[in-house]
């Protein structure tokens, strides 16, 4: 934690001691009470980066437990998911493709010692080339990144392009296994589209790419026939003071529109946003920065632009990121306009004014992007997180949800389904379709003929953690990222959609992963849904479970 959230705590906290209202009047969430659909009154979505399933549950729930190492030992009837086994460990076709020439290898186990990683490619048509068709078989001369020079003097693998066919198990991610084996999980959850994180971040929000309209002409913004186009790289978002180059707006509803029409309390809560704290290495503003990962060449701005959920839509902006008046505002109307720094949840939380919906996104160095960040610091975020929520009065009517943004092009052995199709073809094959040939990804007309969005696209970690989640559970639904939006639509704002071709009309719901069946009252009694981990190791330090 930084070292301004005490100071940031003393301040808002004082603010909110000076502001209390004779009667105070929240919307849904927050005090009052709200009308949902399903018992779950509060959603809490950590988003975070740059993840393939396979990288990181490939061989869940089995372990290798090398001495000295965090260890992970599944319970008993522990299911299995759809990983890497057999002859996609020993007999990988990426082995197999001469066109992966030297880099042609095998799967294989990222020790906890090689937690920093280099950052791999995960650009739109690269990621579609990888694929091969659904052969999923070129991978490391797609998407593989050799060492840089600050990464291999870091950490040597002697892999070379071929590092992205590497994944974690239980001995480094053991949070994520343990809540994984503890709460529910989804091993069929794709991110929308192809592409890097600012699609992703659109998706997750608007459940659409389009329309995008970029400050210059920008290869990212693929045609549409005439006016915007569709994003599908990374740009700032147009108007946030931190933003630098090229910039692009997106014109479309988010579902921060549709909680703002509905009355329900929401917040955006981003890593680095407070531009007015201080970190310990001296650093402020847009400049804030910490101590990343070993692989990166020196500390990582905690707050990048272009993972900003809601700064790309004038509706929901806070461009000059405005601090809240006080902690009575967050989650409401006000100054802050629903944007607010990550610190900032952790007030509210403890302020006792949660909103029902909450977007969490860490500082850089603990969002688990490869290159500046890694497993063992994202791990201490999301534990952070969860311990949080499951010590607050929340827990008990709350959701949390964990979900990444891309897959950084980390290997993944299993074909999305293209559910829409998509056909542009530019100069630059890194913004071109290119899964079934130049120019080409899927087959058919896509969602509103809108060209640039073609998903499903790589598959990505999905865990859900409550106590209404289904215990020790695997789910095989069909889901992508803006399931998430499907599900705040569905409990909150009676199936409305946002419309204009957004993914939330398809999207496959969350809802098999719950069980809102059990008895509550006994589970209360009991205290046996939370799960405190270690931050360090991510094993758990109390657990009362009886099933």
């Amino acid at each position: 934690m930084h070292s301004g959230f005490t100071k940031a705590l003393a301040f808002v906290l004082a603010a909110a001691i000076c502001f209390v209202p004779a009667t105070p009047v929240f919307a849904n969430g927050g005090h009052g009470g709200s009308d949902t659909a399903t018992p779950i009154k509060h959603v809490v979505v950590i988003f975070q980066e740059n993840v393939s399933f396979d990288h990181y549950f490939a061989t869940y729930p089995n372990a290798t437990n090398p001495p000295g190492e965090p260890a992970f030992n599944a319970r008993r009837g522990t299911p299995t998911v759809n990983g890497l086994t057999g002859s996609l460990l020993t007999n990988n076709p990426n082995a197999n493709n001469t066109a992966n020439g030297t880099n042609a290898i095998n799967p294989f186990r990222l020790d906890r010692t090689q937690a920093s990683t280099c950052d791999q490619g995960h650009n739109y048509g690269p990621e579609q080339q990888a694929f091969d068709g659904g052969v999923m078989d070129l991978f490391p001369s797609s998407t593989g990144v050799g060492e840089s020079a600050f990464c291999a003097a870091a950490f040597s693998y002697g892999k070379d392009k071929g590092l992205v066919m590497g994944y974690f198990d239980g001995n480094t991610v053991t949070a994520l296994w343990n809540y994984a084996q503890h709460f529910a999980m989804n091993d069929n959850s794709y991110g929308t589209t192809f592409g890097p994180s600012t699609p992703g971040v659109m998706n997750l929000v608007a459940g659409t790419t389009f329309p995008s309209t970029p400050s210059a002409p920008q290869a990212k913004v693929v045609p549409n026939n005439a006016g915007p186009g569709a994003l599908v790289g990374d740009l700032d978002p147009t108007g946030d003071v931190c933003s630098a180059g090229t910039t692009v707006r997106l014109a479309s509803p988010n579902i921060g529109d549709l909680l703002n029409s509905a009355g329900v309390t929401w917040g955006s809560f981003m890593g680095g946003f407070d531009l007015t704290v201080k970190n310990a290495n001296g650093t402020t503003g847009c400049a804030r920065s910490s101590p990343a990962s070993l692989a990166n060449a020196g500390p990582t701005a905690d707050y990048i632009a272009h993972h900003s959920f809601f700064n790309y839509f004038t509706s929901t902006a806070n461009f000059m990121h405005t601090r809240p008046a006080s902690v009575l505002e967050i989650g409401n109307g006000g100054p802050a306009n629903h944007q607010y720094d990550i610190n900032d949840f952790f007030v509210a939380l403890k302020a006792g004014n949660l909103p029902a919906v909450s977007f969490l996104k860490a500082i850089a160095a603990q969002d688990g992007h490869a290159g500046y960040s890694d497993p063992l610091l994202e791990q201490g975020f999301i534990v952070q997180v969860a311990n949080s929520v499951m010590n607050s009065r929340y827990w008990e009517d709350t959701a949390i949800i964990i979900l990444y943004d891309d897959s950084d092009g980390w290997y993944d052995h299993q074909m999305s389904p293209i559910v829409n199709p998509s056909a542009v073809l530019t100069a630059a094959a890194a913004d071109s379709d290119q899964l079934n040939g130049p120019g080409v990804c899927g087959h058919g007309s896509p969602l509103g003929g809108i060209q640039g969005r073609c998903g499903y696209g790589p598959r990505q970690p999905f865990l859900v953690i409550s106590p209404f989640a289904k215990k020790n559970f695997v789910d095989h639904t069909l889901t992508d990222q803006s399931s998430v939006i499907r599900f705040i639509e569905d409990n909150w704002l009676g199936g409305e959609r946002i419309g204009g071709g957004s993914f939330d009309a398809i999207a496959g719901s969350l809802l098999n992963m719950f069980d809102f069946d059990r008895d509550r009252d006994r589970d209360r009694e009991d205290d046996d849904s939370r799960l405190i981990l270690n931050p360090t190791t991510g094993q758990p330090e109390h657990h009362t479970d009886k099933y």
